[in-house]
């Protein structure tokens, strides 16, 4: 018989991030997790104190895959037009990341999911408004260049959720992003 595999932190937070994008927040329940991944509660209090500490771990997990792993892969372009362009590929061709970015967005008034929300959405728009100034745009000009890249990406994943995905298709997608780059690097 194998012996079991000893669960980390991020075991529970991966599985959590899991729970929370099948089923919102309602889903990060100890016991299920624990069951999926074949290990007892006592495992979970081994890593976590209460599970309000759980859905802070799968929500920094996310910010870490989903955010600064980006900015950092991002941040090796030295060329600031190339990395907005790099970014609105990644970001907005990535269908996949899509779901747990609702599912979060969906519980920006959680106590625990709300202020880790605000920090990655500030985090975000100033990277974006970081390369614009390093394209020689004024303070201002960036910050709504910014502002504008950012509630694009995210008023097309929610319109996109409200027309159950028939607003803008796989095929149309490339155009549109396109056509949405040259406005807000215009």
């Amino acid at each position: 018989m194998a012996a079991k595999r000893k669960l980390a932190r991020e075991d529970w937070a991966d599985a959590a991030l899991e729970a929370l994008c099948e089923g919102g927040v309602a889903a990060i329940a100890v016991e299920p997790i624990a069951a999926k991944l074949g290990t007892t509660k006592g495992s979970f209090y081994w890593h976590f104190a209460n599970r309000d500490a759980l859905v802070e771990a799968a929500v920094r997990r996310w910010v870490e895959q989903d955010t600064e792993a980006l900015i950092a892969l991002l941040d090796g372009i030295s060329d600031p037009v190339r990395r907005l362009r790099e970014l609105f590929e990644l970001v907005f061709g990535a269908k996949d990341e899509e779901r747990a970015e609702l599912a979060l967005l969906a519980h920006a008034g959680d106590p625990v999911i709300g202020p880790l929300l605000a920090e990655v959405t500030a985090r975000r728009v100033d990277f974006i408004v970081r390369c614009f100034r390093e394209m020689d745009c004024p303070e201002a000009e960036a910050r709504h260049r910014g502002l504008l890249a950012y509630t694009a990406f995210i008023g097309l994943i929610q319109a996109q959720r409200a027309s159950g995905g028939t607003l803008l298709s796989s095929a149309e997608r490339p155009d549109y992003l396109e056509f949405l780059r040259g406005i807000i690097t215009r």
